[in-house]
């Protein structure tokens, strides 16, 4: 009784981490997109500007490229956590639940690196709207892919 419970816990899990690390990489993407339209422009010598960063943002603070370039990664690798904890409920079985376990705890330790970074552009204090959103969005991923990785191992144990 308790692993068809989990099973379905499991499964709303799955799809709110889909969509929020879909939004975070629509977010990131955007932000990646902006820094490569409008950052340091390259004279006509090839001569760097004085400041040159190979992580400038236009927006956000001196953290920002870092917690952007973190979080597309930590997106790309969520949503493949997704694909396999998919494959996972689907099976439920003891045999699928090493691969989606790994990938989640992967997933899990790049989102709360990327958090790691957001944490600091907060403290900087300087950026727009749209990353506070993915801000946000990262810290509340971090506990919800704890979350689905506890609530696959409690299933594994009540069988």
């Amino acid at each position: 009784m308790a692993g068809g419970q989990l099973k379905s816990v499991a499964s709303l899990l799955l799809v709110l981490n889909f969509c929020m690390f879909a939004v975070v990489l629509g977010i990131g993407g955007w932000a990646m997109n902006r820094a490569i339209d409008h950052g340091f422009i390259i004279g006509p010598g090839f001569d760097l500007p004085a400041h040159f960063s190979p992580i400038y943002f236009p927006m956000g603070n001196a953290a920002t490229g870092f917690f952007v370039l973190f979080a597309l990664i930590a997106g790309v690798v969520g949503v493949a956590s997704v694909i396999s904890g998919l494959n996972h409920v689907r099976f439920w079985n003891i045999d699928s639940l090493p691969s989606a376990t790994s990938t989640a705890a992967i997933a899990w330790s790049l989102t709360l690196l990327a958090m790691g970074f957001a944490s600091k552009e907060i403290e900087l204090e300087i950026r727009n709207a749209k990353l506070r959103t993915m801000e946000a969005f990262l810290i509340i991923l971090s506990f919800t892919q704890l979350l689905y990785i506890a609530v696959i191992h409690g299933a594994s144990s009540t069988r």
